[in-house]
């Protein structure tokens, strides 16, 4: 075989050479892209999943009573609060409504996008038949009346002790919450109402003995 037979035949090898090569290059790219599409959308998927999770936290039937009980009762307590303001001169009392209002308020605004969360109705639970006794420490309509038609040392001493039967109430509806209950945010509530209102009652005693 003469040189000039060799040159052709070894250029024509290197060229399907050069062929193979490439294609087995754009082989490996694409299958380098496929899979990192497949990474990239599994990683996705699983942080939709994850985000999904944190969105439905866990609750339970008494995390809503809770929540749905609790905000008549804040109400209330607001209520007590615009009548001390309007009926009391007690620079110590006129403190301490100012506070129940700052702390509540709030409280309530939490409880009702919880409700909301869980898609319950915040409303529902708002009419409870008057101020009966059908949670806790509400204070009964009679009470109240009364309340309303005083002002000065009396209204003091029986608000005081109307407030005072009113947080004991909600105290005995937060630890509940907290012994029964399944959701975080609804537990730490729970703790947070314990610990200023039992302040709140042991603050108001000796204001009733001072």
């Amino acid at each position: 075989m003469t040189s000039r037979t060799i040159r052709p035949l070894a250029l024509f090898a290197a060229l399907l050479a050069a062929l193979f090569l490439s294609a087995c290059t754009s082989t490996e790219q694409q299958s380098g892209q496929t899979e990192q599409g497949h990474t990239e959308q599994g990683h996705t998927d699983h942080s939709h999943t994850e985000s999904a999770g944190d969105a439905q936290a866990p609750h339970n039937a008494d995390d809503i009573t809770f929540a749905r009980d609790m905000m008549p009762h804040h109400d209330q307590a607001l209520q007590l609060v615009d009548l001390a303001r309007d009926r009391s001169s007690d620079p110590a009392l006129l403190e301490l409504a100012s506070g129940i209002a700052a702390a509540q308020g709030p409280e309530m605004e939490q409880l009702s996008q919880m409700l909301r969360s869980w898609g319950q109705d915040p409303e529902a639970g708002m009419d409870h038949g008057g101020h009966g006794m059908a949670m806790p420490g509400m204070v009964d309509d009679a009470t109240m009346k009364r309340l309303e038609s005083l002002s000065g040392r009396e209204f003091d001493t029986l608000w005081l002790e109307s407030m005072i039967s009113h947080h004991q109430g909600a105290v005995e509806m937060a630890k509940a919450e907290i012994a029964n209950g399944d959701n975080p945010e609804a537990k730490a509530l729970a703790e947070q109402i314990v610990a200023a209102q039992e302040a709140e009652i042991a603050r108001m005693k000796q204001m009733l003995e001072g």
